[in-house]
């Protein structure tokens, strides 16, 4: 199998793309990466100078968001897996920045397998739990011998912790700690081992969980900005299987494989985490030794001669994965989200670099039963005498059997350099052997020299003469260089001269082509010209007629407005003349009204004046007849003061008697009211007593009935039972002699009995049916009288309380009554003398406002007498004015009408004589036009005429390809051969090989 590696074997990268976070997309945050599974690309955009730029990276797999923890681990870890347990060194180890989900993919969200009862794992169960199950259900189906063991150790600040130690090592103090520190050393095979670490031997894969758990619990993590659980620190889970194997010739070997499972810490940017303090100088580790790896996996690419390994620890951990004999898988987490970008590209570079790393990996050597268990006690041994020199603290806390060991192997060691000393004295004499016989071969090479000259002289001469023969020979082959260019040139000159042949055939077909659809399109012509002298001449025809029906139509148009602006002068004078005789109309008519206006206004000045003597008069009558009025009104008041008293006496005395009456009433009517409630309780508790008796004598009834019924039930089926045994024990007697006989006889009285039994208990079912239904309808007619009567008496009951309530009421609401009569007269009483004293007081207030009204009434009518005397001069005065400014506005008014007239008929007169300068100008202009068109059809617009010169058509022959193609040479050959035909027989050359023009006949034709 390790034939396979010899040339290396790439190692394997794998890409993941975690979906976005809940605040990835809170935010909306954009998406930058893009993966095709299929095709196992990821495009990562990014804005460049404004430009929209796709990287696009290819790996091996491809996972994008959507893949599950199943989907990795079927496609890239189970053959992995197989591997180890085929006996290779293996790991797999997740790469990426912080938060891309590099634990939940090597771990994920559950630690400890809660499988069911068929032991499957969690959906979220990353590549390790994945792993230790699919190794044990292997193992167990293989039902083979084997033993593993797991180790789990963290990096922490370049400090190697044992997640697996015991917990007293655990709870050290720093110090302690510090003295704890596990070593890295080397192991001799170009490996590492880490001295001191814990190995847990386990059986299950229930245990490794267990481990695991306790193992992460110790591992350090913290929350940043970036993500919420990160890890601190690297972590690197070992697992190493022993299975026993057996050989055909029954020896037992040991296979040895080894599955590495490493989580990095993710690079992470410290501006961004929020790092600080201690969390800041762990990011700083974190970050330099993941730049370690990254310039390793540089160095490697590259192949450059110094690995820097010793860098750092993660890099001397990983050194046998990285360029070694171990198989290694890396499984590269990124984030989509465009604020990982830079993150992103690195990650994807130095995944995409690491493509390139080439591992030998080897499968471990197997070894023998017996010599594994010899190594095994041999370090058991060894790590014994360690420990007990370690608790002794003697020497240099070295058992003395190891240092005897060392010493002697360092006195070997000695004794070896004295040997290679001795070596060196031997090697030495053998260089001065050498060196002697050096020199006889020198002088030995001497004598060749010689006889090489006298041989060289000799090499001289003939190449002197092998000079002048090729010397002729490429003066040879320049003259036949020189013949063969002059016949290539000719011959392309030849082909050029037939391809230009062609060509100008083609353009010949062309050009006969082009001349006939000339001769096509002059024919058109001819026929459009034709077409075109038949349109001017019957367009020159209907041009005359147009315009000769134009000018009819003018010549009437102005003999039409001639007449109009005739009519218009005509109704010009008539317009005067009205309008002068209804001028004369409206003066006359105005001073009529002027003078109406006047008299109507003295005869308003009467009408004031007679209503002011009258509106004095009665304010005087007014005044009197409200002095009147008021001492009637006094005098009737105190009459009705008078007669209120007395009604008021009267009523007080009647309703202090009816208070009395109504009084003696109530009491008499709640003792009444009493007695019948008494009556009435007596009444139903008799009748209740009765109802009871009645139901107690229909129970008894009822419980006797039950009783019956059961008594001849029971009867009956004790005959039954008894007729039965007789008639069995009658049958056995008899049964030997008449048994036909006595069977029938037995069935006839057996039917009997049976209808006879029947009978009865239906009988008695009957009876009692019908006993149960007296026994119900009594007690359901006792029910409902005692029901009844229930709701009688409690009918009754409340009818009686609610008649004394509602007597009591009304009692108490008649003395409320005759208390409010009596409050409400003596309150009438006092308002009543109120209301007479007010009617007095507003009567002399009204007497007195009246005569003031009165007075002011006639001081208003004087002054109105007054104003109508003011405004009736100043109207006189208005319409004297306005009227003659009318008369001016109608005389002003005629005027400029009179000159409007006289405008219109001047204009009438102009229009009149441009009419007639326009008829002149018409009838010249059409004389002009047709005058013109008759010069343009008959003179200007001209015809073409043939003049005889036009070529006639005719068909030209054209030369074929063929007759081209058979004007070329013939071939070398053949003029060759005819050549010296013709020069061997002494012949002159005929005038068929004459030099002749290739486009001879061409010409001919």
């Amino acid at each position: 199998m390790s034939g396979r590696h010899e040339k290396g074997v790439n190692v394997q990268v794998l890409l993941r793309c975690r979906p976005f976070s809940n605040d990835e997309v809170k935010n909306n945050a954009p998406q930058v990466v893009t993966c095709n599974e299929y095709q196992r690309e990821v495009a990562v955009s990014q804005s460049i100078a404004g430009k929209q730029i796709d990287r696009v990276f290819t790996f091996d797999k491809v996972f994008g968001p959507t893949a599950q923890q199943n989907d990795l681990y079927e496609q890239a870890v189970i053959p992995i897996v197989h591997e180890v347990l085929e006996g290779f060194n293996c790991t797999i180890f997740a790469y990426g920045q912080t938060g891309t989900g590099k634990t939940y993919t090597m771990e994920g969200e559950c630690k400890r397998s809660k499988s069911g009862p068929n032991g499957e794992l969690p959906s979220e169960a990353g590549v390790i739990p994945r792993s230790v199950k699919q190794i044990f259900d292997t193992l167990e189906g293989q039902n083979a011998e084997y033993s593993v063991k797991v180790t789990f150790l963290e990096l922490y600040n370049e400090e190697i912790t044992d997640l697996l130690a015991p917990e007293e090592i655990s709870k050290l103090g720093v110090e302690d700690k510090q003295k704890k520190q596990l070593p890295l050393m080397e192991d001799g095979k170009g490996g590492v081992l880490v001295r001191g670490l814990e190995e847990e031997i386990v059986t299950s894969a229930s245990e490794i969980f267990t481990l695991l758990e306790r193992g992460s619990a110790k591992r350090r993590t913290a929350e940043t900005l970036l993500n919420k659980q990160s890890s601190r620190s690297h972590s690197l889970f070992s697992i190493t299987i022993h299975i026993k194997e057996s050989t055909p010739e029954g020896e037992e070997l040991i296979k040895c494989g080894k599955l590495n499972l490493v989580d990095l810490a993710g690079s992470e940017n410290i501006s961004r985490s929020g790092a600080r303090e201690g969390r800041a100088r762990e990011a700083g580790e974190i970050n330099k030794s993941l730049l370690t790896l990254g310039r390793v996996i540089n160095a490697l690419v590259e192949h450059l001669g110094h690995i820097p390994y010793r860098d750092s620890k993660l890099t001397r951990l990983l050194r046998d994965s990285l360029g070694g004999r171990t198989k290694t898988c890396i499984i590269a987490t990124v984030s989509p989200a465009v604020h990982c970008l830079e993150e992103t590209l690195s990650t994807l570079d130095y995944a995409h670099r690491a493509k390139n790393i080439k591992n030998k990996p080897e499968v471990n050597q197997k070894m023998m039963k017996t010599t594994l268990i010899k190594d095994l006690y041999g370090e058991i041994e060894r790590l014994k005498a360690e420990v007990h020199a370690s608790r002794e603290k003697s020497g240099v806390y070295l058992p003395k059997e190891r240092y005897y060991q060392e010493e002697m192997e360092r006195k070997s060691m000695a004794d070896q350099i004295e040997q290679m000393g001795v070596k060196i004295e031997n090697q030495q004499k053998q260089f001065e052997e050498l060196q002697t016989q050096f020199n006889a071969r020198v002088e030995e090479c001497t004598d060749l020299s010689n006889k090489l000259e006298s041989t060289q002289n000799n090499l001289n001469q003939t190449n002197k003469v092998l000079a002048s023969t090729e010397d002729t020979l490429k003066r040879c082959q320049y003259a036949l260089k020189e013949r063969d260019f002059i016949i290539y040139e000719q011959k392309k000159a030849e082909n050029a001269l037939a391809h230009q042949a062609c060509v100008l055939r083609s353009d010949l077909e062309k050009a006969l082509q082009d001349n006939a659809s000339l001769f096509m399109k002059i024919a058109r012509e001819d026929k459009l010209n034709a077409g075109n002298r038949s349109v001017v001449n019957k367009f020159e025809s209907e041009l005359a007629r147009d315009v000769g029906s134009l000018c009819n139509m003018v010549a009437a148009s102005i003999s039409q407005q001639n007449e109009q602006l005739q009519c218009i002068e005509k109704f010009c004078h008539t317009f005067i003349n009205v309008n002068d005789k209804a001028i004369t109309d409206l003066k006359k008519k105005v001073s009529a009204s002027r003078n109406l206006y006047i008299s109507h206004i003295e005869a308003l000045e009467n009408v004031v004046r007679l209503h002011k003597a009258s509106a004095n008069g009665s304010l005087e009558d007014i005044s009197a007849l409200a002095s009147s009025n008021a001492r009637s009104v006094e005098e009737l008041l105190a009459e009705e003061a008078t007669e209120g008293h007395a009604i008021f006496d009267e009523l007080h005395g009647s309703l202090s008697t009816q208070q009395g009456e109504i009084a003696l009433f109530a009491r008499e009517l709640r003792k009444r009211y009493n007695v019948s409630i008494h009556h009435t309780t007596s009444i139903s508790e008799f009748i209740h007593g009765i109802f009871d008796k009645l139901m107690e004598e229909s129970k008894e009834l009822g419980t006797h009935a039950n009783q019956v019924d059961e008594i001849q039930t029971k009867s009956i089926e004790e005959f039954q039972k008894a007729y039965e045994e007789q008639s069995k024990c009658d049958a056995q007697k008899l049964i030997a002699d008449v048994t036909s006989l006595v069977s029938n006889h037995i069935n006839r009285q057996k039917e009997m009995v049976d209808a006879r039994l029947a009978g009865i208990r239906e009988t008695a079912a009957g009876s009692k049916t019908v006993l149960d239904g007296h026994v119900s309808s009594i007690e359901g007619i006792t029910t409902d009288a005692k029901r009844k009567w229930q709701e009688f008496s409690v009918q009754a009951e409340t009818d009686a309380k609610d008649g004394a309530e509602f007597s009591a009421a009304k009692h108490c609401r008649i003395e409320l009554l005759l208390q409010k009569c009596v409050d409400t007269t003596e309150m009438a009483l006092k308002h009543s003398k109120k209301t007479h004293e007010s009617v007095t007081d507003m009567g002399r207030k009204h007497v007195s406002a009246i005569e003031t009204l009165v007075r002011s009434a006639s001081e208003s009518n004087e002054h109105h007498d007054a104003e109508i005397s003011f405004a009736r001069a100043t109207a006189e005065e208005d319409v004297s004015k306005n009227s003659m400014d009318i008369i001016k506005h109608m005389e002003g008014t005629s005027q400029e009408e009179q000159e409007a007239v006289c405008g219109i008929l001047e204009t009438t007169k102009a229009q009149g004589v441009v009419l007639e300068s326009l008829r002149e100008d018409h009838s010249t202009q059409s004389a002009a036009i047709q005058q013109k068109a008759s010069d343009t059809f008959q003179q200007k617009y001209m015809d073409y005429e043939a003049s005889g010169e036009t070529p006639v058509r005719c068909e030209n022959d054209v030369p074929s390809k063929m007759s081209i193609e058979s004007l070329r040479a013939m071939p070398m050959e053949s003029l060759v051969e005819e050549f010296r035909e013709n020069h061997s027989k002494g012949l002159k050359i005929s005038a068929a090989t004459t030099p002749r023009s290739p486009l001879a006949e061409i010409n001919n034709q």
